[in-house]
């Protein structure tokens, strides 16, 4: 049985996002909360427009939303489509640690990047990765847009983060397009 195959039958889910999702869930949600989940660190080693992620020993920080009863299965169709049959990706239950300290750590959904994936690149050179996001263009826009939105939010949102990752290629791609 898959994770998701029972979860209809909650009252409410948490639905964790570290990319694309962090500013951009499409589907209804009550609440949301920032935070990360351990275990996982963010790549950008996917080959598709907008989807990256891989696991290792370390913490991505994201945004989990709780959908509640008819938003689950609602949710969950939408979510399998982008990311699961478009995206190529996985889906883990996780422990999910909110940013806040007055709020306790809760189990959430994760949809996960993995290597067996036809679309997986690889580890590349961060100025190789920023070069392919300089030119890349999807169905939902261009690629540079995903990295800068994702850079933009953990400046704003996680500052005491240190995300060398994602900030060196997001500096090599800036070089690429100014």
């Amino acid at each position: 049985m898959k994770p998701q195959d029972n979860l209809n039958e909650r009252s409410s889910q948490w639905i964790f996002g570290y990319g694309s999702l962090v500013w951009k869930p499409d589907f209804k949600y009550k609440r949301s909360t920032i935070g990360y989940i351990k275990g996982y660190k963010r790549r950008f080693w996917h080959g598709d427009d907008f989807h990256r992620g891989n696991k290792e020993n370390a913490c991505t920080w994201g945004v989990a939303y709780e959908v509640t009863e008819s938003q689950i299965a609602e949710s969950l169709r939408y979510l399998n489509i982008r990311e699961v049959i478009l995206g190529g990706y996985v889906t883990e239950m996780v422990e999910f640690t909110p940013k806040e300290n007055s709020q306790s750590p809760l189990l959430a959904l994760v949809y996960i990047a993995t290597s067996d994936n036809p679309i997986y690149l690889g580890p590349a050179p961060d100025t190789e990765i920023a070069a392919q996001i300089a030119i890349c263009r999807g169905k939902t826009g261009h690629n540079i847009e995903y990295l800068l939105r994702l850079a933009e939010f953990m400046r704003r949102y996680c500052p005491e983060v240190e995300d060398d990752h994602l900030f060196s290629i997001e500096a090599a791609a800036l070089t690429l397009i100014l």
